[in-house]
């Protein structure tokens, strides 16, 4: 798993790639959402269109990061998960959890 920062006004865009299946790379992803939150950044998409599979850890990655910035009154997006990660995101009925877009671009007008 690879994590790309990037800033778009004050949204931060990271976009993740290769798996998201937990283990020491999700260190990697805790790390940037608590540099973001120490930062002050309180809207965050986290794009997923380069992303393969993701298992339950990696599920779970994207809660604890969407739990982060919640408690800091902030906000995390969803954009770009494809088939696959739009299929498991219904099955674990996290697509009533999550705000996701079909596109970075979407995400973005979303926090206008």
């Amino acid at each position: 798993m690879r994590i790309k920062e990037a800033f778009e006004g004050d949204v931060a865009i990271l976009t993740i790639a290769g798996n998201m299946m937990g283990g020491p790379e999700s260190q990697k992803f805790h790390q940037k959402i608590k540099s973001l939150v120490d930062d002050g950044v309180m809207k965050v998409i986290v794009d997923l269109h380069k992303v393969k599979w993701m298992n339950s850890s990696g599920l779970g990655i994207l809660m604890s990061g969407y739990g982060s910035m919640k408690n800091v009154g902030g906000n995390l997006k969803i954009a770009g998960a494809g088939d696959k990660l739009q299929s498991i995101f219904m099955m674990t009925k996290l697509n009533n959890f999550f705000e996701s877009y079909e596109s970075v671009d979407r995400a973005l007008v979303s926090f206008a």
